[in-house]
């Protein structure tokens, strides 16, 4: 086992907005945490239709949400209202603390939420560390600030062995080398 595999995510897809939540949600899942920036919507921005209607289908499932952001309260709170939902802010991902804390105001456990996040060493590590399934998503834009920007640069090399793992996987499943 590679020391990478602590960042591996459960889950890696194209967008948050790709996810099956009713399925998800046949399968005993019933809290979502989500960050906000490059996961919803690029950096900074304001909620859109497209987030606004994610969070009333998942309330119509009557599925929990959180947001879980390492921004400060202005930022956070200002989404949070746009798309009804609570969040924690300045949460220090990917410390387990305010992903523990999240379960606990949604009234669920690790087997009944999951995480959505766009970044390896924050969103999906913090989660790994907690036992949440975890989902990494591509950013939604590249325009970012440039402490993410360097960290992007890890995440390729750390992507590129997972995508590397991946492919070994579905080899030894089929049967081939």
């Amino acid at each position: 086992m590679s020391i990478l595999n602590q960042f591996y995510p459960d889950n890696y897809i194209e967008s948050t907005y790709q996810i099956d939540f009713e399925q998800l949600k046949s399968r005993g899942i019933r809290g979502v945490i989500f960050d906000i920036d490059n996961t919803l919507v690029p950096h900074g921005a304001p909620a859109d239709e497209r987030s606004r209607a994610l969070f009333l289908r998942l309330h119509k499932l009557e599925m929990q949400t959180m947001l879980l952001s390492n921004n400060k309260e202005p930022r956070v709170k200002s989404f949070a209202s746009q798309v009804h939902t609570r969040y924690i802010y300045k949460a220090r991902k990917p410390g387990v603390k305010n992903y523990e804390k999240a379960m606990e105001l949604m009234g669920t456990d690790k087997e009944s939420t999951l995480f959505v996040g766009d970044q390896l060493f924050t969103d999906v590590w913090g989660a790994k560390r907690t036992g949440i399934t975890s989902y990494l998503v591509k950013p939604i834009h590249p325009k970012e600030e440039i402490q993410i920007v360097l960290k992007r640069r890890l995440e390729w090399i750390v992507l590129y062995f997972y995508k590397k793992s991946l492919n070994k996987k579905k080899k030894k499943e089929d049967g081939t080398k």
